[in-house]
């Protein structure tokens, strides 16, 4: 769809994008099926697409005989979809993706996947969500301000790392099959570069209570970037019993947490997780 068209169609629904809600329209036909192609989705396949717009991408998904769930918060929007897109498959669910309560859309244990042209406003919060379910998506997908996107897939030492780069990293294979989409793609065309983003997840998948406590060890760690990492968790974790996981896993006491690798990261939580003070955050 053209941008003239694109915005037609706005105009005729009543409908003016919303900065504060990240509404930025992908127009560009060539690199919609890009998406798909990277995508690949399949007859049968679970995907929950937060932010669905206009129905573009989700119209390639449906041709694909996937079970897309679509989560939208702009009424409008949802009316849209609801007319045009729920009687050839779609299940609409309107309201906020931060909020919304995913388990419940497949059931807690089932797989699913996320595809999705996140809305810049929700994009870090839908992401950092998926890592807390008791069954995270089985891979994602997912267009992400070009900032964001450098965080997730970032590495040890850089300045963009950081802890969502580790929660992310400790569970998925990250890749950006495409670093750069320009903001001439978009309607409005915003004004900073996106990404595409693709993460995978690694089997076995650590459970749910690991991850969970994984995020609270990392966040404390990484709260003061340039404190040395043994001094940020000395008051969260026995002196001694710090020291010894950090020479287990081969970090040293004098580093800051932005040069520990994930891997490091993981091995360290599982040493430490029994201690109390870590629990009872």
């Amino acid at each position: 769809m053209k941008h003239s068209e694109l915005a037609e169609l706005l105009s005729r629904l009543g409908i003016t994008p919303s900065r504060a809600l990240g509404q930025n329209f992908l127009t560009d036909e060539n690199f919609l099926d890009f998406i798909c192609r990277e995508a690949a989705p399949a007859e049968g396949d679970r995907i929950l697409e937060v932010g669905p717009g206009l129905g573009v991408l989700t119209t390639r998904l449906l041709a694909s005989g996937a079970q897309v769930t679509a989560v939208e918060l702009d009424g409008k929007l949802a009316s849209w979809l609801r007319t045009t897109l729920v009687p050839r498959g779609l299940r609409l669910i309107e309201g906020d993706a931060c909020r919304v309560d995913i388990p419940s859309i497949f059931g807690p244990e089932t797989p699913f996947r996320l595809i999705s042209n996140l809305p810049y406003s929700a994009g870090t919060v839908v992401v950092a969500r998926m890592l807390d379910l008791l069954t995270p998506p089985s891979d994602m997908l997912v267009l992400l301000q070009k900032e964001v996107a450098l965080r997730l897939a970032a590495e040890p030492g850089t300045p963009d790392y950081s802890a969502l780069s580790v929660r992310i990293q400790a569970s998925y294979d990250v890749t950006l099959p495409r670093k750069t989409v320009p903001p001439a793609l978009f309607h409005p065309r915003p004004e900073v570069d996106s990404s595409l983003v693709k993460m995978t997840l690694r089997e076995p998948c650590e459970p749910q209570d690991f991850r969970l406590f994984l995020a609270r060890f990392v966040r404390a760690a990484v709260a003061h970037r340039r404190k040395k990492m043994f001094r940020q968790l000395t008051s969260m974790a026995d002196p001694d019993k710090l020291r010894n996981a950090m020479d287990r896993t081969g970090v040293d006491p004098e580093t800051r947490a932005e040069r520990v690798s994930p891997e490091q990261f993981v091995a360290m939580a599982k040493i430490l997780r029994d201690q109390t003070s870590f629990a009872r955050e």
